[in-house]
């Protein structure tokens, strides 16, 4: 896919991945609509765009079929149409199950995986009238390798990672491109969530731009998915192939933690 003059809705673009990817795709020419709840860091990533009047901000709850109706009206109104979805937003909570808040589960069910679930069924039809339609959806290396304390959120990732198998086969007929990516953690504000895990762990963070790069490296390629270099690859063959290594190795990293 060519990325010049291309519209990308880019849901969490307020900060983090979003914004980064935000970024990387304005320099290279896409017109945007950027959807977050946070009003002042879309305001913030349409300031640090390469072309910042080819963007435009939709805040609100992408949960709500109200914001959903805006981001297809914005992009209709003021682009003529949408060329690629990513979803991308998404929110974290650690910590072992039997302690877990049912408003947090709930939350990361809702953003991580009914989300894009709704936007990708309301944005269809207005996708389907690209000439090169495509749905990108950032998940997670937790939805390959399930960790302790991340239950809720491996569990939506895994989800998301299903869902983009599913969709690629429903929509290959009708020409829509679906690319899945499993970044690693990246450097964001939702890593406070979790940093007391990063060390004992052994968790390798991105930065926001690496992740970004991988995003419109794959989005450009029209690849399937897109995983990040290094150990963590063989990992997830590891996790298909021999799973129970993989439990081994990170039982004992839990072990290690709670001693």
């Amino acid at each position: 896919m060519i990325i010049d003059g291309k519209v990308f809705v880019v849901t969490g673009a307020g900060s983090g991945i979003g914004r980064a990817l935000a970024q990387n795709l304005s320099a290279q020419g896409a017109k945007l609509v950027l959807a977050d709840l946070n009003a002042d860091g879309l305001q913030t990533t349409q300031a640090a765009l390469t072309h910042p009047g080819h963007a435009r901000c939709v805040t609100g709850d992408i949960t709500k079929a109200e914001t959903r109706q805006a981001i297809i009206d914005t992009a209709s109104q003021d682009f003529g149409g949408i060329d690629a979805l990513v979803n991308n937003a998404g929110v974290v909570a650690v910590g072992p199950l039997a302690d877990a808040d049912e408003k947090a589960l709930e939350l990361m069910v809702r953003v991580n995986l009914l989300a894009p679930m709704l936007l990708v069924r309301d944005l269809l039809p207005t996708l389907e009238k690209s000439d090169c339609p495509t749905i990108v959806n950032v998940g997670s290396m937790f939805g390959d390798i399930a960790f302790p304390l991340f239950a809720g959120y491996s569990a939506t990732k895994f989800g998301v990672r299903g869902l983009s198998d599913a969709l690629r086969r429903e929509l290959a007929p009708k020409g829509v491109t679906v690319t899945y990516i499993a970044p690693r953690a990246a450097k964001t504000g939702a890593t406070g969530a979790f940093e007391h895990l990063i060390e004992p762990m052994k968790m390798k963070l991105d930065e926001p731009e690496q992740v970004a790069q991988n995003i419109a490296d794959a989005i450009r390629s029209g690849k399937r998915s897109s995983y990040p270099k290094g150990a963590e690859r063989l990992f997830v063959f590891i996790q298909r192939m021999l799973p129970k290594l993989v439990d081994n190795s990170i039982i004992a990293q839990l072990k290690s933690l709670k001693s």
